[in-house]
């Protein structure tokens, strides 16, 4: 037994993680995970903190927009954030911050929002005004 199925069932697999870097070093307690549980749900967690823990989760289907941030620090250090909308009320935002191969990262991610649409029928319509 892994440590995703210890923390999110029998049936979950660990796709992605990573922590939250500086200076391109991963020196922090913000740990970054992308979990499949079977054919139920595939989601995006935050996990922050070491005495005290704050867990933030993120459905992938509901992602609207990914963009990635890269300052010229992480450019250097090969890190960057990725900031996922989505039509979640209470987290709109959701930020992957200092994550290493962000653009791979990214590349990843949108494949996983759009099989996950497409599975479950989800349309995302973009309004002009």
């Amino acid at each position: 037994m892994n440590s995703a199925q210890k923390k999110y069932g029998m049936d979950a697999e660990l796709l992605w993680k990573d922590r939250k870097r500086y200076l391109g070093m991963p020196l922090s307690f913000t740990r970054y995970r992308l979990i499949k549980n079977g054919d139920k749900w595939l989601k995006l967690f935050s996990d922050i903190g070491l005495l005290y823990s704050l867990v933030d989760e993120l459905n992938i289907y509901r992602v609207q927009d990914i963009t990635l941030h890269q300052t010229l620090f992480d450019k250097i250090f090969g890190t960057g954030t990725i900031i996922l909308y989505s039509n979640d009320e209470r987290n709109p935002e959701f930020r992957l911050k200092h994550i290493a191969r962000p653009y791979k990262v990214r590349e990843m991610l949108s494949n996983f929002i759009e099989n996950e649409r497409a599975k479950r029928n989800v349309r995302i319509s973009e309004f002009q005004y």
